[in-house]
């Protein structure tokens, strides 16, 4: 009503025709009109407004029946265009929200409806915009609210879901063991691994203490054999009664290995007169000796007397088990 002076409240715009034609938009604040002449005939909020879209039936691209409602959140940008461009701004606005949904729908399948919920609103969005330009309105943005589906469709989807995490979790099983499998194999190799890396470890320790030991008793053997040597060439003439003591121990030695074995061994018919045999391993060091000194070589004597004695000994022994006829009575 026109009082003449007119108090435009923030964020709304009042448009004024006189006498019947567009005149002006009142700004906020204090505005004076001519009485009976101008009238104001739109109140416009520039406020944004949400409007409520009804739920509505849609096809997906795969036939499958939904029922979807959104939010739709819209603004006044020209209070010129949305007084004169439509005639019922929010229902135009509305019914193109519908038509633009049904149709975005359409081009998707049930599964990416979901994942594309988004974008779908993003599309509805645009198409609203490109037709509301003339309209001096536009949509800031649009929000599906409830996606309802046929039962049926429903425990489909239920029973796919669980399908899919049972199958996740055999795959997440599976993958488990076989890391488990993995890891027990990874690690028994190594332990074999160490393992045969320590025994060959073991084997050149034991290898290198073997040879170690070898050369020490090589060169223990050496000092002895030059000790030895010492004493028997000293000038003292003590050596050869020390020789000769050092044969009889080995022999006495050797002499009692012999008994506590099973073994069968030839022995020489004086095997208990220790003196007449450690006297011929004296003869045979003289001898041996001599052939030093005096060049010449008694190793074909030693040898052919050695095996005289043993054919005297085999005579003997063949005596004692078979003896002359006239003794066998």
């Amino acid at each position: 009503m026109n009082t003449i002076v007119m108090f435009v409240n923030q964020q709304e715009a009042w448009v004024v025709e006189r006498m019947g034609k567009f005149h002006r938009i009142l700004e906020p604040g204090v505005n004076v009109l001519m009485p009976f002449i101008d009238k104001v005939k739109y109140v416009q909020s520039l406020k944004e407004i949400a409007i409520d879209v009804p739920q509505q039936a849609a096809i997906t691209i795969d036939n499958v029946n939904l029922n979807i409602d959104g939010v739709l959140y819209l603004r006044v940008q020209d209070p010129y265009k949305a007084s004169y461009g439509v005639e019922d701004p929010e229902f135009a606005i509305t019914q193109l929200a519908q038509t633009t949904m049904r149709s975005e729908i359409g081009k998707i399948t049930l599964d990416t409806l979901f994942r594309e919920r988004e974008n779908l609103n993003g599309a509805i969005v645009s198409a609203i915009n490109a037709a509301s330009d003339s309209w001096g309105i536009s949509c800031m943005r649009y929000e599906i609210r409830d996606i309802r589906m046929p039962p049926r469709v429903q425990e489909a989807m239920q029973m796919q879901v669980e399908a899919e995490r049972k199958k996740r979790a055999a795959i997440l099983e599976s993958e488990g063991i076989k890391s488990a499998d993995i890891n027990v194999a990874e690690g028994k190799k190594q332990a074999r691994i160490l393992q045969s890396e320590a025994e060959k470890q073991e084997l050149i320790n034991a290898a290198q203490g073997a040879a170690e030991a070898v050369i020490a008793a090589g060169r223990a053997r050496a000092k002895s054999i030059e000790v030895v040597s010492a004493a028997l060439n000293s000038r003292d003439g003590h050596g050869h009664d020390a020789a000769a003591l050092a044969v009889a121990e080995k022999y006495v030695t050797a002499f009692q290995e012999l008994a506590r074995t099973n073994n069968t061994l030839i022995l020489p018919s004086n095997t208990g007169d220790v003196s007449s045999m450690v006297a011929q391993a004296m003869t045979i060091y003289g001898s041996l000796k001599k052939n030093d000194n005096g060049k010449v070589d008694l190793t074909k004597e030693i040898i052919e007397e050695a095996e005289t004695e043993t054919e005297e000994h085999h005579v003997e022994e063949s005596l004692l088990v078979d003896p002359p006829p006239s003794e066998k009575y």
